[in-house]
């Protein structure tokens, strides 16, 4: 039996190398409903719009198998990432803490960030956090919870720019780069030097490390990274040139469900493609993210600021009238900066087996104007975005399957204050 369990492992992993999206099924529904999808479809540039939906069929033994539909897919477009690039951060900050294999150091131990470089900030206290202090494990949870970019900011120093682009490409995720912290306006020399950060058990120094400087560039030559007629500069003064986007962080909708696809079906790629994570960092980020934030007790959420949908773009919208289905849980990282929306998600119905894969982007932003705030979110891209979840989640409710799925691994309890 174990024999047969590696080859139809070892299947799964050659198929889902090889295949290629299909790429009339998304289309077809997209055009199959005018009503919600007119105006994304007659919009000159389709509101930017990608999707990559990914059908699972499990095996007899509970292996999966993927099959992918596409639209408008394409990794020379550039899109503005925003939030999404959390997600590889915050793995690869767990994969860094494994791989530094120091003695008692964890997520969970006190982590204080100096300065260094011009326009750094250092961080020593954190109320948020069970124990009042800074830790890998409650960025993770601020990150997967709220998006909450400081928390980015600080694993992206922790990991070091150039460690976490040798990341990407080891994972050969060759179509994306990440150069920069979010909302602090980074760039140039200072998106390259990362500051010196310890950690300490109680008063005991663990683990020193100095700050770092990553002299690589990345370049890379892509679509569409000119954006719009004008824009408002640092000091709020209109300037009428395009928007430039050469220098920023980028990371495709395939990668984006790659990274996905590998963090919950690990055992599907081959040993050397797999994130180096415990079992207890997986359960860890599964639960962080199909959790609401309204379920945390440490960090604490509360209404109105924050609501069950706040971060679930797929599915509900970002709502926050949207009424929770209890049978669902989405574990996802979404996005939302210079009128994009984006959400990489794993939708799953425990009482009906229903599980699948999507990753969709739309952006509008009809004055042409960037960083003047005027993005129609709530009026285009959300309800694109509710619309795609629920018309596949439909789509899947009806499609018919030999074996149903054992989505136990999945299934976690969200007591408060746990």
């Amino acid at each position: 039996m174990k024999q047969f369990l590696t080859l139809a492992i070892l299947a799964t992993m050659l198929s889902a190398k090889a295949q290629q999206p299909d790429t009339v099924f998304l289309k077809q529904m997209l055009l199959s409903h005018p009503d919600m999808f007119s105006g994304i479809l007659s919009h000159p540039t389709q509101n930017e719009v990608q999707i990559l939906y990914t059908k699972i069929d499990r095996d007899k033994n509970n292996v999966p198998h993927f099959t992918l539909f596409s639209y408008r897919l394409n990794p020379r477009r550039y899109f503005y990432p925003a939030s999404t690039v959390k997600l590889p951060t915050a793995i690869f900050a767990l994969e860094k803490l494994n791989e530094l294999k120091i003695k008692g150091l964890n997520k969970d131990l006190k982590m204080l960030t100096d300065s260094l470089f011009k326009g750094q900030t250092k961080v020593v206290k954190d109320s948020s956090s069970v124990n009042g202090f800074p830790t890998v494990a409650n960025y993770i949870k601020k990150i997967l919870l709220v998006s909450d970019n400081d928390a980015y900011n600080r694993l992206y120093e922790f990991i070091g720019r150039s460690e976490i682009n040798k990341k990407l490409k080891k994972y050969q995720l060759n179509n994306t780069r990440i150069i920069g912290r979010l909302a602090v306006g980074d760039g140039g020399e200072s998106a390259k030097n990362t500051n010196p950060v310890d950690f300490y058990k109680g008063d005991k120094l663990i683990y020193h490390q100095p700050a770092g400087l990553d002299a690589n560039s990345y370049p890379m030559h892509l679509d569409n990274t000119m954006q719009g007629k004008g824009y408002l500069d640092k000091n709020d003064q209109l300037v009428m040139h395009p928007f430039d986007f050469s220098d920023k962080n980028v990371y495709p909708i395939a990668d984006q469900q790659m990274v996905l696809k590998r963090l919950l079906f690990p055992q599907a790629f081959p040993k050397s493609q797999r994130f180096n994570l415990t079992a207890n960092d997986y359960n860890f980020i599964y639960r962080n993210m199909s959790m609401f934030p309204t379920e945390s007790s440490k960090p604490t959420y509360n209404p109105p600021e924050y609501y069950p949908a706040y971060c679930k773009f797929l599915f509900y919208g970002g709502d926050s009238t949207a009424v929770i289905n209890p049978d669902i849980r989405i574990f996802n990282k979404p996005g939302d900066s210079y009128g994009y929306d984006i959400d990489n998600s794993y939708i799953v119905d425990f009482k009906n087996k229903v599980e699948f894969l999507v990753t969709a982007v739309v952006q509008s932003n009809e004055d042409g104007i960037y960083n003047d705030d005027k993005y129609e979110y709530e009026t285009v891209c959300l309800p694109f975005l509710k619309n795609i979840g629920q018309l596949l989640y439909q789509y899947e409710l009806s499609r018919p399957k030999k074996y149903l799925p054992d989505l136990t691994k999945f299934k976690f309890t969200y007591d408060k204050g746990k």
